[in-house]
């Protein structure tokens, strides 16, 4: 039997996320799949099943996007058929929030703030702490809880947050999203 591979969900897609993204997998010695960046997202998930099964190294690092788009977009059926695939074990997902026209929200089991404290409340896109508990807002969230992974760790806009998660910088609020998803799964690569 083929052994899974292991894999970190992203819900953002844009050039900044992209940056982070490759930046922290390199860090890791995971691969990004660069070409899953998007806004929204464009592959399709059996193209992505495709392209995590060619990348050399574990964790495996993908993201999604859906730019918007209310309800079932294109990056959350994506995201559904990456993380049911069978070949593949979700580490975790990384829950980016955004300032959507319409709430999507999903529960999360921990967020980041902007100053890399952990908070049982969603944070926003700036990384600031909102008022309810394990709630958080985003554009390509409406999917999560109907998935079965270990953690869901909810951050602001990936990359940004006022330069606190710039990728010059290493990323730190993404890695630390990172670090809990290896601490909480088991992950030990």
């Amino acid at each position: 039997m083929r052994e899974k591979r292991k894999v970190i969900l992203i819900t953002d897609g844009d050039e900044y996320a992209k940056r982070a993204i490759e930046r922290v997998a390199k860090d890791y010695g995971g691969r990004c799949i660069s070409s899953s960046k998007g806004n929204p997202t464009v592959l399709p998930g059996p193209e992505i099943v495709k392209l995590i099964k060619k990348a050399k190294n574990d964790p495996v690092f993908v993201m999604f996007d859906d730019s918007g788009f209310i309800g079932e977009g294109a990056g959350e059926t994506a995201l559904k058929y990456v993380a049911n695939h069978s070949d593949i074990e979700v580490l975790g997902i990384i829950a980016v929030a955004s300032k959507t026209r319409q709430a999507e929200w999903t529960r999360v089991d921990v967020c980041i703030d902007k100053f890399g404290e952990l908070t049982p409340y969603g944070v926003d896109k700036f990384g600031v702490p909102e008022l309810e508990m394990g709630k958080m807002n985003g554009d390509t969230v409406y999917c999560l809880d109907e998935l079965n992974v270990p953690v869901i760790v909810g951050i602001g806009d990936i990359g940004k947050m006022a330069k606190r998660d710039d990728y010059s910088q290493g990323a730190p609020i993404t890695k630390k999203a990172v670090e809990i998803i290896f601490e909480r799964s088991g992950y030990h690569g």
